[in-house]
């Protein structure tokens, strides 16, 4: 089957189609005609080794798609050959064919189509783990959103205003901004314009966010911690800066504060 290829860790540039052996379907497990390949920046991550899973050369990146049920193996009794599906596949999704656990399938929701389905399961479950479970975000709370018109960004947008928060949204354009007030921010905030930690004590009347959702990291989590409310909860999504900050301790005793961790890979 037709697969893009890492073969030695680098950049997307480094990428090349290739052939791989169709796979086949264990006890379990299920194989998927790939009909769409979700993007993150995960994928950037693991083709370059920095990733905390390292698949052996060759291998395909793409750890989510959407496509049909070609062939189910024992025991799959939940699916059929010609179901519509989304699946977590950890790499593997940019070829023609993928094999996942079962367990780690649903049935497309009626009305999605195969691109929207690709790029919802990552980006959606990370906004709702983060926010509901790790950070348990309460209706009229404060959440603060980094890098809102990324995917994960717009999703923990949408996902806080459903939650009932408070939503303000960093971004670095005036295009960006808008997209993330279309998605329900009630403020945005163009950070090269403007100081955001100002902005935001300005806004909350010297209190600041009570939930910091921070897929961004560097400067902006040593700045968000000096905008954060007392018992705030600061979430860790990653590291789009390229640099892991050194976490002033000392903050979080004066603030009574917490930094959580979010890896919602655990949880799929």
């Amino acid at each position: 089957m037709k697969a893009l290829l890492c073969t030695a860790w680098g950049g997307p540039d480094a990428l090349a189609m290739g052939e791989l052996p169709s796979p086949a379907p264990g006890s379990g497990e299920i194989l998927i005609g790939v009909r769409a390949c979700g993007l993150n920046f995960a994928d950037t991550l693991m083709i370059q080794g920095k990733y905390q899973e390292r698949p052996d050369f060759p291998f395909s990146p793409g750890l989510e798609v959407s496509g049909e049920v070609l062939e189910t193996g024992v025991g799959v009794d939940e699916f059929a050959p010609g179901d519509r599906v989304i699946a977590l596949c950890g790499h593997g999704g940019l070829a023609e064919r993928v094999v996942v656990a079962s367990g780690n399938a649903v049935r497309l929701p009626e009305g999605m189509d195969f691109v929207t389905a690709a790029g919802f399961a990552v980006v959606y479950g990370t906004a709702h783990v983060g926010l509901e479970r790790r950070a348990r975000l309460q209706a009229g709370e404060v959440l603060l959103v980094h890098g809102a018109a990324g995917g994960v960004g717009l999703a923990a947008v949408e996902v806080g205003r459903r939650m009932g928060a408070t939503v303000i949204a960093t971004c670095s354009s005036e295009e960006k901004m808008a997209l993330a007030k279309a998605h329900g921010a009630q403020h945005a905030i163009n950070y090269r314009e403007e100081n955001f930690r100002d902005r935001v004590k300005e806004l909350t009347d010297g209190r600041g966010a009570d939930v910091i959702f921070d897929p961004v990291g560097g400067e902006v989590f040593d700045q968000s911690m000096r905008c954060i409310n007392w018992e705030g909860r600061i979430l860790v999504i990653g590291f789009a800066s390229g640099t892991i900050s050194e976490l002033p301790v000392n903050l979080t005793l004066v603030k009574n504060m917490s930094v959580v961790g979010v890896y919602w890979g655990a949880y799929r």
